[in-house]
């Protein structure tokens, strides 16, 4: 299984997530590919906001070696699960889609524990620690 998270600039709730389900995928013994990206340029190269590392840690996932990088069209041939943070992402995302089996590929990630719901994942950047954590825990 490969699987992308997807935020606007890929320092805040994409590299949590990411961090977050790789540390699962290693408990479960299974051998998934994870990986995140942002639908903006903003942030390409840099670490993830060092608000995300520290609560990340708090929990013991490290993704301060993670670095951000703008979503791709080519990503729909590398992974087969596209997770989106937030309806805004979700829908930049779609509009790359070259087809429908692309389209396919994408999903709200709150869907998951909240079926059929659609709820976003909100961004903390603007927000303190409460922020963050909330969305750790989400």
């Amino acid at each position: 299984m490969r699987i992308l998270m997807v935020c606007l600039g890929n320092i805040c709730r994409s590299p949590m997530a990411e961090g977050i389900l790789r540390k699962k995928s290693l408990e479960a013994e299974k051998k998934w590919i994870i990986d995140s990206a942002g639908t903006s340029n903003y942030h390409t190269g840099e670490a993830p906001d060092i608000r995300a590392i520290q609560k990340a840690a708090k929990y013991d996932t490290d993704i301060s070696g993670l670095r951000a990088r703008q979503f791709e069209t080519s990503d729909f041939d590398k992974f087969d699960l596209i997770l989106a943070m937030d309806e805004n992402n979700y829908n930049d995302i779609l509009n790359k889609a070259r087809n429908e089996f692309e389209e396919e590929k994408v999903r709200m990630i709150l869907n998951f524990s909240r079926p059929g719901k659609n709820l976003n994942v909100p961004d903390p950047y603007y927000g303190g620690d409460a922020g963050f954590e909330e969305v750790y825990k989400l």
